[in-house]
C-alpha cells in the first residue's frame, strides 16, 4: 500500500530530575551538597533513508516518544542522557506542525537529518543552588518536559520525470514498457491508484528515475477525482512529460485534454508552468491519429517538442527517452524548489509569548495558564519546601500576584495551575 500523507504525535523525552542529596563520608567535615543534575531527554529526529518510498510505517505507529533522561545522583553524578529517537523517513518528505502550519523540516537528501522535537534539559542538583547564604541547599529541578507536537507528514516523490494525463491515456503502459516497473492495467479509468516509479535506463547508458501518477480529470486542483491527492508528487519532479491520448479513443479532443491537464498543474502551483514539458502523442498506431496529430500541432501553435510514441507497440520510445535524458542533462539536478531557497537570513520581531494568563471557572476560582509558568511548575519539586518557596518567589517576580489582585483576588481565594489547587495568600 502507498501512504503519502499521515498525522502523528512526537514527543521528546522529558529531562531527568535532580537530586538532593549530600556527603556523609566520616572523614569529611562540612560535606556539603552532593545532589548530580539529570540528563537531557531524548529528541525526536527524523532522517531519510533512500531505500523507503512511501510513509507506511508510519500507518500502524503514529505515536512516537522519546526516553526521558536518568536522574541525577549522589556524589555530583550526572545522570545519562538519553538517545535521540531517530525515524526513517523516504527522501521528499515534508513535516508540517498541524497547529501553527509551520513547515518543520523538508528533507530530500538521503542521511538528511531534522530535530522535530526537543528533549528537555535535566534538572539541576542540590549541588547548583550551593550560594555563601545557604551552602546546603535542600531543594533541586525537575526535567524539563520534552516538547510535543502534532505534525503531518507528507510525502512528495522525487522523481525525474513524471507522467501527467487524463485516465487511460497509456501513463501505466509506457512505464511498463521503459523500466522494470509493474503498475497494474486495465481498460477502466482510475487502474492506478497510487503513484509508481520505474528507473529507465536508455541505450546510451543513461538513466532517470520515472513516476506514473494517477489520471488527473477536470477540477482536479479542487479536489475532483483521484489526482488532487498526488498533484503534490508533480512538484519535485524535474521534468513533466505529458501523455495525450492522439486517437481519441474516448471521443474526447486531444488539444482540449492538453489545455485542461495544464490549467489544473496552473491552478495548483504556477511554479509547474515554467518546468520543461515534453508532449508524448500516444496511441499513434490507432486509426485517426495521424489526422489528430496535424490538428493539434496546429493548434499548439507554440514550439513545444511532441514526440509521437505508441506504448503497446513501443514505436518512437527510443526518441522520446532520449529528448527526455537529453533535457535533464540540460537543467539543474537539485529541484527549482530547492534552488530558488536564498540564503539571505531575515530577523523578524516577535511578540514573547505571555509567561502566564488568567481566566476563572464558574466556581469563583482563578486558573493560572501559559507555557512558562506551566514548565517552571512542572521543574519544580514540591516535596521540598525550598522548591515551593523558589517557585513562590518566581512567580512574584513574573507578576502573578500583581495581577491576581487587579483581578480581584482576595486572601483565601483559590488557585489553579494545571491539576492542582493552592490558595491566595495575601
Amino acid at each position: 500500500m502507498f501512504v503519502d500523507q499521515v498525522s502523528v504525535y512526537v514527543k521528546a523525552g522529558d529531562g531527568g530530575n535532580g537530586l538532593v542529596a549530600y556527603r556523609r563520608e566520616k572523614y569529611v567535615s562540612m560535606g556539603g551538597p552532593a545532589g548530580g543534575d539529570g540528563g537531557n531527554g531524548a529528541d525526536v529526529i527524523f532522517k531519510v533513508d533512500e531505500g523507503l518510498n512511501t510513509l507506511m510505517d508510519f500507518r500502524y505507529n503514529r505515536h512516537f516518544k522519546g526516553k526521558r533522561g536518568e536522574n541525577g545522583m549522589s556524589k555530583t553524578q550526572h545522570g545519562k542522557n538519553a538517545q535521540p529517537l531517530v525515524v526513517a523517513v523516504p527522501p521528499g518528505t515534508t513535516v508540517i506542525d498541524e497547529d501553527t502550519e509551520e513547515v518543520i523540516a523538508d528533507l530530500t537528501v538521503h542521511e538528511q537529518e531534522a530535530v522535530i522535537a526537543n528533549g528537555g534539559r535535566g534538572g539541576r542538583g542540590n549541588t547548583r543552588f550551593a550560594t555563601p547564604r545557604n551552602p546546603a541547599p535542600d531543594m533541586a529541578e525537575n526535567g524539563e518536559p520534552g516538547q510535543e507536537r502534532n505534525i503531518k507528514v507528507e510525502l512528495k516523490l522525487i522523481a525525474d520525470v513524471g507522467l501527467v494525463g487524463f485516465p487511460s491515456v497509456g501513463k501505466s503502459t509506457f512505464l511498463s514498457v521503459v523500466s522494470a516497473a509493474k503498475p497494474k492495467i486495465a481498460d477502466y479509468h482510475f487502474t492506478t491508484l497510487s503513484p509508481n516509479l520505474g528507473v529507465v535506463d536508455t541505450s546510451d547508458q543513461r538513466s532517470f528515475v520515472m513516476a506514473d501518477l494517477p489520471g488527473l480529470i477536470e477540477g482536479a486542483s479542487e479536489g475532483v477525482g483521484l489526482g488532487h491527492q498526488f498533484l503534490r508528487h508533480v512538484e519535485r519532479t524535474r521534468v513533466i512529460v505529458h501523455v495525450i491520448d492522439m486517437a481519441s479513443t474516448e471521443g474526447r479532443d486531444p488539444y482540449d485534454d492538453y489545455v485542461k491537464i495544464n490549467q489544473e498543474l496552473e491552478e495548483y502551483d504556477e511554479k509547474l508552468m515554467k518546468r520543461p514539458q515534453i508532449i508524448a502523442a500516444n496511441k499513434m498506431d490507432m486509426p485517426g491519429a495521424k489526422e489528430n496529430l496535424e490538428i493539434f500541432k496546429e493548434q499548439l501553435g507554440e514550439d513545444m517538442p511532441v514526440y509521437e510514441i505508441s506504448a503497446l507497440t513501443k514505436e518512437g520510445l527510443r526518441d522520446i527517452l532520449f529528448a527526455i535524458a537529453d533535457t535533464l542533462e540540460a537543467i539543474p539536478k537539485i529541484t527549482t524548489e530547492i534552488d530558488d531557497i536564498d540564503e539571505t537570513v531575515i530577523y523578524r520581531h516577535q511578540k514573547e509569548e505571555a509567561p502566564f494568563q488568567i481566566t476563572r471557572d464558574p466556581d469563583g476560582a482563578y486558573v493560572l495558564y501559559g507555557n512558562k509558568i506551566e514548565k517552571l511548575f512542572k521543574m519544580t519539586d514540591f516535596q521540598h519546601d525550598e522548591a515551593a518557596q523558589r517557585f513562590a518567589r518566581q512567580m512574584r517576580g513574573m507578576g502573578v500576584d500583581t495581577a491576581l489582585r487587579e483581578r480581584g483576588a482576595k486572601d483565601g481565594d483559590t488557585i489553579r495551575l494545571l491539576d492542582y489547587e493552592f490558595e491566595f495568600v495575601e
